[in-house]
């Protein structure tokens, strides 16, 4: 669960915008920074739709560029036509394992990938500001699976 201090963020940044804070945009980010699970915006709308809120699609396109430019929540992968998200706010950087059979995500970090990066940096002149790692294989159950089909 979250503070809501990701909810004070996203308020400063609108009202240096000019844009307005509304009830439906709350709802929209207190739901999303609820639990810690990727999410697309179909996933999202049917989850609030379910639990009775009254939320529109389009206002949830409309929100999650704002979310990504704030740095609260990031695009993950495009899959199945459309872009997955989560939230970042409050965690620590991290990169991803994606099964492709059973697409189950296990998040990972490894010290290892800042040397990789700080190292990259150094050798191409950058100054590197994120990095994204998305895995992508099969996990141990799909695997076995797929090795017994054979």
């Amino acid at each position: 669960m979250s503070d809501g201090s990701e909810l004070q963020i996203f308020r400063d940044y609108l009202k240096k915008r000019g844009l307005r804070y509304t009830r439906e945009r709350e709802q929209i980010i207190r739901e999303i920074f609820a639990t810690h699970e990727h999410f697309d915006v179909d996933s999202l709308y049917l989850k609030m739709r379910q639990k009775g809120m009254n939320v529109s699609k389009a206002s949830i396109y409309r929100l999650i560029p704002l979310l990504i430019e704030t740095e609260l929540v990031r695009e993950v992968f495009f899959e199945d036509g459309h872009m997955h998200y989560e939230h970042v706010y409050g965690h620590e950087h991290h990169c991803h394992l994606r099964c492709l059979e059973c697409r189950k995500i296990e998040e990972f970090t490894d010290p290892r990938l800042a040397e990789v990066e700080k190292d990259l940096a150094e050798r191409f002149g950058y100054h590197v500001l994120d990095h994204r790692l998305d895995v992508r294989g099969l996990c141990p159950e799909c695997r076995t699976k797929y090795l017994y089909k054979k």
